[in-house]
C-alpha cells in the first residue's frame, strides 16, 4: 500500500509541473515511509509520484512510477493485487515477461493488452493512474467496494490526482473553500459522502468507477456494481458457498512477503478472521486488540479468551483517558477529512505499528453483509409507522417540525426531520444513522458559510434499489454509506497515519457476489448465523454474547479528564451538543478547518 498522486496538463510546458508535484508528494510521505519516485515526462506537462510501503517483492524492482521497457505507458498504484500471481502466469503464457515479482507490473502489462477492461481481471484493493505517452492518456480506477480513496480536481485543462486530499490542497490547484455539499452531508452523518469532498472543487471518484483524460477532457464510467438475487429460494449448499468464498478470501488477503497480523475485538467478524486462518495456517498468528479501564466499555477480557483459544501471539493496548488524551493532537493531525469515528483504528493501528506490522487484517464488512447492524431491526418498524401515519399527514408535518426545531434530545430531532419527509427507507435511515437533523445541519452549514444555499434533505439519497427485499436494501445501504464514506475511509487514513496497510477480506467481490446469490433470509439470519455456520469453529463465549458496537468511553471522558476539550466546541444556539458524537463532530471540523486555513 502506498500513496498516488499526479498532475497532466494540456498546456504549454511553461506549467510548473514539477513544481507542484514535490509539494504532493511530500504530504504522502506517511503512506509510504519505504521509497519515493517521481516519473516526469520530455514535455514536462505529466508528472507522477509515489511514495511507498514495501509488501510485495521489497527490492528495489518495486519502484514506482514503473514503465513498460518501451517507456509507453507509466503507473502509479495504490493497493494489493490479491490474484496478481495467476494473472502473471497467464500473461507469461501469452508471452509476457515480467523484470519484477511485484502486483504493479501485473497491472500494467494487463493494461497494455486489455485497456480499460483490464481492471475486470482484478481482485484486490486498488487506485491506480496509467499515463499512456502514446495516446496522451491517463486511466485512472478505483477498486469495486471503495477501499482504496482517490480524489481528484480539474483546473482548466490540468487535471490532479491523490490519494488524499491533503495532497491535492498542497498542489495549489483549487481554492481552500469549503463545499457545501460535502459540508452538509458530514454535518448529517458525521463523514463526506462521495463524491463530494469538504473542498470545493475536489471530488472523490466513486467505488468502481474509472475515470479517463485525454486533451484536458474527462470521461467517467461506471464498471462495476452488485444487487441481491430476485429468486429467494434457500438454497441447500449456502453454507458450502460461503464458506469456501471466506477461505478464498482470507488465504488471498494473506498473500504478502511481510508478515500479517489481525485486529481482534472479541466480536464475531474479527473471531471468524481468526478461525479461518487458523484452519490454514499453524504458524505464529499476531492479534492486536484496544481495552479500557472503564469496565462498561472494556471488551479486552474476550479478546485474550479469543487469542488464547486460537494460541495466537496476543497484544493488548490499555487506552486510559489520559493516554488517549496525549495521542490526540497526532490523531487530529492525521485527519484527512473530518469524520466521527477514526480513533479506534489510530490507537489499535499504533500498536501493530510498535510491533513491527506492516499489514494487519480486520473484520470490518461483516456488519453489513450479513445482517449485523440494529438497522436491520429497526427501520422496517419505522417505515411500518411513518406509513401509518401518513393518514394524518397534516398533522404529522406539523409535529415533525416542532421536534425538529424544539426537540429536547438529538434523537427526537432526528424524528422529526423523519416525520417531515415521506416515509421512505432513505428517510429512516438519515434519521436512524444521522447525526443533525436538517435544520441543524443548515444552521450550522451558515456559520461556516453565511449566505449558501440550503441543500434539500434528498440530496443524497440513492438511486432506486432494484433488489428483492427490504433487508437487501439496508445492506446496500449500509455497505455504500456507512461503510465505504466512513469506515473503510476512516481505515485507510488512520492505519497509513502510522504506515500500516489494513486489509479487509469480508470487503471483497468476490465474496459479495456470493452472497448476493443468497436469499436474505438466509443471509441475514440473527446473530450473524449463516458466517458463524460458514466459519464452523467460533466459540460459544463469542457467538453467545450479545451484539455491542465498538466504541471509546468519550461521554465519560468530556465529562472528567476531557472537560477543556469539550468546552473548546463551537456553540450554536438551540442546537443539543449531546450525545457526545454531536461535539466531537464538531471538534474534529473545527480543528480541520483550522489546519487548513493555517
Amino acid at each position: 500500500m502506498c500513496g498516488i498522486a499526479g498532475l497532466i496538463t494540456h498546456h504549454s510546458s511553461f506549467f510548473p509541473v514539477e513544481q507542484f508535484i514535490r509539494p504532493m508528494q511530500a504530504a504522502l510521505r506517511h503512506r509510504g515511509p519505504d521509497d519515493a519516485g517521481i516519473y516526469l515526462s520530455p514535455n514536462h506537462q505529466v508528472a507522477l509520484a509515489h511514495t511507498r510501503l514495501a509488501i510485495l517483492d521489497l527490492s528495489d524492482a518495486g519502484h514506482q512510477p514503473m514503465a513498460t521497457p518501451d517507456g509507453r505507458y507509466w503507473i502509479t498504484f495504490n493497493g494489493e493485487i490479491y490474484n496478481f500471481q495467476e494473472l502473471r502466469s497467464e500473461l507469461e503464457i501469452q508471452g509476457e515477461t515480467f523484470r519484477s515479482h511485484t502486483d504493479t507490473e501485473v497491472i500494467l502489462k494487463l493494461y497494455r493488452r486489455y485497456g480499460k477492461t483490464c481492471i475486470q481481471y482484478l481482485q484486490g484493493m486498488f487506485a491506480f493512474a496509467i499515463w499512456d505517452d502514446h495516446e496522451k492518456s491517463c486511466f485512472l480506477a478505483r477498486d469495486p467496494l471503495g477501499i482504496k480513496p482517490l480524489y481528484y480536481c480539474q483546473s482548466e485543462s490540468t487535471l490532479g490526482f491523490a490519494s488524499e486530499l491533503r495532497a491535492l490542497l498542497a498542489s495549489g490547484l483549487t481554492q481552500r473553500q469549503l463545499c457545501p455539499q460535502g459540508l452538509y452531508g458530514y454535518l448529517r452523518t458525521g463523514s463526506v459522502p462521495e463524491p463530494y469532498t469538504l473542498i470545493e472543487g475536489i471530488h472523490c471518484l466513486e467505488a468502481g468507477h474509472w475515470l479517463y483524460w485525454q486533451q484536458g477532457n474527462l470521461k467517467k464510467e461506471s464498471y462495476w456494481s452488485f444487487q441481491f438475487n430476485s429468486d429467494q429460494s434457500l438454497i441447500p449448499d449456502a453454507q458450502d458457498r460461503v464458506r469456501q468464498a471466506l477461505l478464498d478470501s482470507v488465504k488471498s488477503h494473506y498473500v504478502s512477503d511481510v508478515p500479517v497480523g489481525v485486529f481482534l475485538s472479541g466480536g464475531i467478524d474479527s473471531t471468524a478472521l481468526v478461525a479461518l486462518s487458523r484452519q490454514m495456517q499453524s504458524s505464529p498468528l499476531h492479534t492486536f486488540s484496544i481495552a479500557f479501564e472503564e469496565a462498561e466499555w472494556n471488551e479486552g477480557d474476550v479478546a485474550r479468551q479469543v487469542a488464547d483459544y486460537f494460541d495466537t501471539q496476543h497484544t493488548e493496548f490499555m487506552v486510559t483517558a489520559d493516554l488517549g488524551r496525549s495521542l490526540l493532537p497526532r490523531f487530529l493531525n492525521s485527519i484527512d477529512q473530518p469524520s466521527i469515528d477514526g480513533f479506534n483504528t489510530f490507537c489499535v493501528s499504533k500498536i501493530a505499528h510498535d510491533a513491527g506490522m506492516k499489514v494487519v487484517l480486520s473484520g470490518l464488512g461483516g456488519d453489513e453483509l450479513f445482517g449485523g447492524y440494529q438497522s436491520f431491526r429497526q427501520l422496517p418498524k419505522m417505515l411500518k409507522i411513518g406509513q401509518l401515519l401518513q393518514s394524518v399527514k397534516p398533522v404529522t408535518y406539523a409535529l415533525g417540525k416542532s421536534l425538529e426545531t424544539w426537540g429536547p434530545s438529538a434523537k427526537l430531532r432526528r424524528i422529526g426531520d423523519f416525520l417531515r419527509q415521506d416515509p421512505t427507507l432513505f428517510a429512516a435511515y438519515h434519521s436512524f444513522r444521522g447525526l443533525f437533523s436538517h435544520a441543524e445541519a443548515c444552521q450550522i452549514l451558515q456559520v461556516y458559510l453565511p449566505g449558501a444555499e440550503f441543500p434539500p434533505r434528498q440530496v443524497f439519497e440513492v438511486q432506486r434499489s432494484d433488489s428483492p427485499t427490504l433487508a437487501d436494501q439496508i445492506s446496500i445501504l449500509e455497505l455504500s454509506r456507512y461503510m465505504r464514506n466512513q469506515l473503510l475511509r476512516d481505515s485507510d487514513v488512520m492505519s497509513m497515519a502510522w504506515g500500516l496497510e489494513l486489509r479487509v477480506p469480508l470487503v471483497d467481490r468476490i465474496l459479495v457476489e456470493t452472497l448476493t446469490q443468497v436469499p436474505s433470509n438466509q443471509r441475514l439470519l440473527p446473530g450473524k448465523q449463516l458466517l458463524i455456520q460458514s466459519v464452523g469453529n467460533i466459540p460459544e463465549f463469542v457467538t453467545n454474547r450479545p451484539k455491542r458496537g465498538f466504541f471509546f468511553p468519550y461521554e465519560q471522558w468530556m465529562q472528567n479528564e476531557w472537560k477543556d476539550l469539550a468546552k473548546s466546541a463551537r456553540q450554536f444556539h438551540n442546537i443539543p451538543l449531546t450525545p457526545w458524537y454531536r461535539r466531537w463532530s464538531l471538534i474534529i471540523l473545527q480543528h480541520w478547518w483550522q489546519q487548513i486555513c493555517s
